[in-house]
């Protein structure tokens, strides 16, 4: 089968892989229907150490399954399936608690000898307690939104959840990327009173803005801090969402906190120490949360919502390639002529 290796920075190659096979009586094999490219993946795109070993890509798709090991339950061949972005098992402590990210006999696409979903197959551990099936006759017009619910889109409703946002609240969202932009959409779907999107892409804030954002903050850094807090009558904002992962964001997001408010962050920091002294968080009474989105504590309930018609999160996707051309979809991404790009193998 075909599947997307990245070897370096900018080096991005789809070639022959082994297909996939049934290795633990837990497994599946799933076809790729749709995948794409993350946010995260343009990480190590830029700063990953070279190296003569491909790493496998991708960790978001839809697909059908092709074959189950022994012990898998409630999933047959020919299902259709959705994958969250982290496997689980789903019944132990962790998950039972909803952070299914954190399953011991969990773990990611792309490692620990797992192959990636930028790819023509993936094999899935943990089948049982990951895949989620779809309807087999949904509406082709619906598959990005679907899609959106196997990482994007529930990692800003995460976002949302652990910000404890709700009725009457003001809540800030640092980032217009795809899951800052989906941050705006799962706020308004959770009836926050007022949503501010710190942005500066046009075509990515007007999405914002149609999904619920009231004002758009452009400036960054101090600028920026002292436009929110104008916004605010200098109190800031009770809930901040960070949706980018870098320390200015970071800075930005405990200088907008409300005092005795919430941080709640779901973009993968790039750094290894953050402040959390009294400038930062302590003199604020400021509480700090956040962490990698366990989809599948979320998923079954949004499937409805889209399915139904209330949101509509795949329309962050403003591009798709074949998978042969997904290097494309890297630079485009990379260099924001593409705000996120379904890659169909």
């Amino acid at each position: 089968m075909r599947a997307t290796f990245m070897y370096g920075p900018g080096d991005v190659r789809v070639e022959e892989a082994p297909d996939p096979r049934i290795l633990e009586p837990t497994d599946a094999i799933v076809r790729i229907t749709l995948a794409c490219v993350c946010g995260s993946d343009l990480h190590p795109y830029r700063s990953m150490d070279a190296s003569d070993e491909g790493v496998p890509m991708g960790h978001e798709f839809l697909g059908v399954v092709e074959e189950t090991g022994s012990e898998v339950t409630g999933l047959s061949k020919g299902d259709f399936v959705v994958s969250p972005f982290a496997f689980a098992d789903n019944t132990c402590a962790f998950c039972r608690d909803g952070f299914q990210t954190a399953c011991p006999r969990g773990g990611w696409y792309g490692a620990g000898g797992v192959g990636g979903a930028q790819a023509e197959a993936v094999r899935v551990p943990q089948a049982a307690g990951t895949l989620v099936r779809l309807p087999g006759d949904v509406d082709a017009a619906l598959l990005p939104s679907l899609l959106a619910l196997s990482d994007v889109y529930l990692t800003g409703y995460h976002a949302a959840h652990m910000g404890r946002v709700s009725r009457g609240k003001t809540v800030t969202v640092i980032g217009d990327g795809a899951v800052g932009l989906s941050a705006v959409l799962a706020s308004w779907r959770m009836d926050a009173d007022r949503i501010i999107l710190m942005g500066r892409h046009e075509s990515r804030v007007e999405l914002g803005r149609e999904w619920g954002a009231a004002e758009v903050v452009a400036e960054r850094g101090e600028d920026g801090v002292a436009r929110v807090l104008e916004l605010t009558d200098g109190e800031g904002s009770p809930v901040v969402l960070e949706a980018v992962g870098l320390m200015p964001a970071y800075e930005q997001a405990y200088g907008i906190v409300r005092p005795g408010g919430v941080i709640s962050r779901v973009g993968a920091p790039q750094y290894e120490e953050a402040p959390v002294g009294f400038g930062s968080l302590f003199g604020k009474n400021a509480g700090l949360t956040g962490g990698p989105a366990p989809v599948r504590a979320y998923i079954d309930e949004a499937v409805p919502d889209v399915l139904e018609g209330r949101i509509d999160p795949g329309r962050v996707f403003d591009g798709e390639v074949p998978l042969e051309r997904v290097a494309e979809a890297y630079r485009a991404m990379d260099d924001r002529t593409r705000l996120k790009v379904i890659v169909r193998p």
